[in-house]
C-alpha cells in the first residue's frame, strides 16, 4: 500500500514535502502465516526467514521435522489458529473445489485487524465480495493481490476503488529468467514423452 501510494506522492507535481508521520508496518519479527506449504510456499518461508519472521503454516500434509527446522516454521493443524496469530497471511494453494473461496467472511473475521492478506495463488481462493466488505470496514488492515477473479477485474469493481489494497496483474513469474525456465521445463517434458522416458514434471491425478 505504502509503496504504491508513496510513489504517487513522490512524483506528484503537488508534492511540497513528505509527511514524517506516514508510517508502515515492520516485516522483521512479524508473524507470517503461509497457507499451502508446497514447493512455492516453502520457498516463501526460506525468504521470510531472512527477515527473522515467525513462520506459521497450514497444509494438507505436515512437512518433515528437518524441513520445518530449516526455516523455523511451525505447523498449524487448524487454519483458524494461523489466521488468528498472523500479521501477514499468504495464500499459496492450488485452486481446487476444496480451496474455492477458502477465505471468506468467517476467515477474514478471524484475522487481526492489523493483518494483511496476500494472495499469490488464484483469485477464486478468496471470496472477493467478503474481502471488499472486510477492507471497507477495516476488519483487516490491507490486502495485496497478484491474482483476481476474473483477470482483469471489471473496471467498476469495488476492489479497484479501495486505498488499502494493491493489485498486480498476475506477474509473480513475469521475469525473463522465469519464463525461460518454464519453457525449458515444458520442452524437457515433451522430449521425455516422445522418447518414452519418465516425465520430469508429471502431474498425477488425485
Amino acid at each position: 500500500m505504502y509503496l504504491h501510494t508513496g510513489c504517487q506522492i513522490a512524483v506528484s507535481p503537488d508534492a511540497k514535502y513528505f509527511a514524517v508521520d506516514w508510517l508502515g508496518v515492520e516485516v522483521t519479527r512479524a508473524t507470517l502465516g503461509i497457507i499451502g506449504m508446497g514447493s512455492i510456499g516453502y520457498k516463501v518461508a526460506q525468504r521470510a526467514r531472512a527477515f527473522n519472521m515467525r513462520i506459521l503454516y497450514h497444509n494438507r500434509n505436515r512437512r518433515r521435522n528437518e524441513e520445518e527446522e530449516a526455516v523455523g516454521a511451525h505447523y498449524c493443524a487448524k487454519m483458524e489458529d494461523l489466521l488468528q496469530q498472523s500479521d501477514f497471511v499468504m495464500l499459496v494453494v492450488n485452486l481446487t473445489p476444496e480451496t474455492h473461496k477458502l477465505i471468506g467472511k468467517k476467515e477474514l473475521g478471524l484475522m487481526k485487524p492489523t493483518a494483511t492478506l496476500i494472495n499469490i495463488s488464484r483469485g477464486a481462493v478468496i471470496d472477493q465480495d467478503a474481502l471488499v466488505e472486510a477492507l471497507q470496514n477495516k476488519v483487516i488492515r490491507a490486502a495485496a493481490l497478484d491474482v483476481t477473479y476474473p483477470e482483469p477485474l471489471p473496471r467498476d469493481h469495488p476492489l479497484l476503488n479501495l486505498n488499502n489494497i494493491i493489485i498486480t496483474p498476475h506477474i509473480g513469474t513475469a521475469t525473463v529468467q522465469a519464463i525461460r525456465m518454464m519453457a525449458e521445463e515444458a520442452i524437457a517434458n515433451m522430449l521425455a514423452v516422445l522418447n518414452g522416458q519418465p516425465i520430469p514434471s508429471e502431474v498425477f491425478p488425485k
